[in-house]
């Protein structure tokens, strides 16, 4: 039934609990007739803490932020809500003990034991085996290969289940267990062609079939509030708890407010998600030599697409020049940049001396240096350097989907946090020679939103919530202006690994 339809029931409540990399928030949504309305019950600083053994997320503080955003959804609406859903990153994940306990906190992804898993991974099973079962990108920190560098540890031989981040979190909520499938596409450890975990690596891998949870669909039922969440929420021990496309893109994703067929799309936030929304997998030797993934999205349909480093590098550059006691506010920075001259150096975004935590502008100075490109000075040319270089990122990743999935492109859709930055927006338009759809900030919530009310009848079909998006949100078009063949000719600096242009 669509939102719209005569005599469509009262307003319903949904609770979204969103976690990034960098923050967690707690979204309430309100659906009516033609009305859908986000309002922030909390956000929290999602903060990594290094111990002696490494880098790991502060699950329990997560956990709090949640269950605090609850509590307010609960005062918001009288006890009322309808049902509630998480989502998260991909990849990484807790382990619980016979007692169903966690055993300790989750790594980080960018910790630095990934360097070596792969390593321990190929002779068992080979790069294009492994992407002919899987259809994934590789990433170093994919779930497969972290699970590789646990083995021997004490923590992997006592663990009795694995849950990613959102099943951890919605099993402290219900006691319930499952494994959500956009999510477990991400592990390296799932079968795109059949939708299952796949046997033949987890046989290969030498890896414990029983750690691995029964999977759930988006829409499919997570359970109930536990008696004691209920009593510290406010709310009704038998709020369900529905299961989402708890990977953070696949719910950004079901939120893009496409209206027209053939868009791209790019999820932008610490990653960028850039690619196309298909009907089934490019599993094929060019599209593992191009690192292209085929991730689960709602409803079957396939997520092909590639990570580029995101906003990670300009945060991490505010994050540096904030400890060196010269914090600098977003507009400023990017006024700034919008005054800096053109293409004065380009980087790779995806080189790997970007990817861990640590001082981003001498990492970038460096690049500039190993490359022979004048270095950046001062704040707003090295926010110029980073947004250009992104942006042909963008125009790079789409080209190749475009090419690989033999689809055209005839717009693109940016949502997530990057959407707020007009310069990024403006120049990915400028850099892809298509019009730019910048918005919803907050696609991620609302796909968490819109799956849950999918789920009690409240709106139709995938076309239907992107329907509901494109009326209800702010969205801002952007189209390409400016000289193509500057951007071609800075396309043309970039270096690739081995130095090669």
């Amino acid at each position: 039934m669509s939102i719209d339809s005569p005599g469509f029931a009262p307003p319903a409540y949904f609770a979204a609990a969103d976690l990034g990399a960098t923050s967690g928030r707690v979204f309430l949504g309100d659906l009516s007739p033609g009305r859908l309305q986000l309002t922030e019950m909390n956000r929290f600083e999602n903060t990594p803490v290094r111990l002696p053994d490494g880098l790991h997320w502060d699950t329990l503080a997560l956990y709090q932020g949640v269950v605090d955003g609850l509590r307010a959804a609960s005062r918001a609406t009288d006890g009322c809500l309808t049902s509630i859903g998480v989502d998260s990153w991909a990849v990484d994940y807790g382990l619980l003990d016979a007692d169903g306990a966690l055993s300790g906190p989750p790594y980080h992804y960018r910790d630095s034991r990934t360097h070596t898993g792969a390593e321990s991974v190929w002779p068992k099973i080979g790069p294009e085996e492994l992407y002919r079962i899987t259809g994934l990108q590789h990433l170093p920190f994919n779930t497969v290969f972290q699970l590789a560098s646990a083995a021997g540890s004490a923590q992997l031989h006592t663990a009795r289940t694995l849950l990613l981040i959102p099943d951890l979190l919605t099993y402290w909520l219900t006691g319930s267990l499952g494994t959500e499938e956009t999510n477990a596409s991400t592990t390296g450890l799932f079968d795109v062609h059949t939708g299952t975990w796949s046997d033949d690596v987890l046989n290969a891998l030498s890896l414990d079939r029983s750690l691995l949870l029964p999977l759930r669909s988006p829409g499919d039922p997570a359970g109930t509030l536990l008696p004691h969440v209920a009593a510290d929420t406010g709310l009704d021990p038998a709020t369900p708890v529905t299961t989402v496309a708890s990977h953070d893109t696949a719910s950004a994703v079901a939120a893009v407010p496409a209206t027209e067929p053939h868009f791209a799309y790019i999820s932008c936030g610490t990653w960028s998600l850039a690619g196309l929304e298909l009907e089934t997998p490019v599993v094929n030797e060019a599209s593992r030599e191009a690192n292209f993934t085929n991730e689960r999205g709602i409803d079957g349909t396939i997520r092909y697409l590639r990570n580029v480093m995101g906003m990670w590098l300009l945060e991490e550059c505010r994050r540096t020049w904030a400890a060196q006691g010269r914090p600098a506010h977003l507009p400023e920075l990017l006024a700034d940049a919008a005054r800096a001259q053109a293409f004065a150096c380009i980087i790779d975004p995806d080189a790997p001396e970007f990817l861990p935590p640590g001082d981003m502008p001498e990492r970038i100075a460096a690049y500039c240096r190993r490359t022979g490109q004048p270095v950046p000075r001062g704040q707003g040319p090295m926010v110029r350097c980073i947004l250009e270089s992104l942006s042909l990122a963008h125009r790079r990743t789409l080209r190749q989907a475009a090419k690989l999935a033999d689809r055209e492109i005839s717009q693109v859709h940016l949502v997530g946090g990057g959407s707020r930055n007009e310069l990024l927006c403006q120049f990915t338009a400028d850099a892809t020679g298509l019009r730019v759809i910048a918005g919803p900030t907050e696609a991620t919530a609302l796909g968490n939103i819109l799956v849950q009310a999918r789920t009690a009848h409240r709106v139709g079909d995938l076309h239907d919530m992107r329907q509901l998006v494109a009326r209800t949100q702010e969205l801002r078009h952007y189209t390409p202006r400016g000289n193509k063949a500057s951007w071609d000719a800075a396309e043309a600096r970039i270096v690739r690994p081995g130095g090669e242009m």
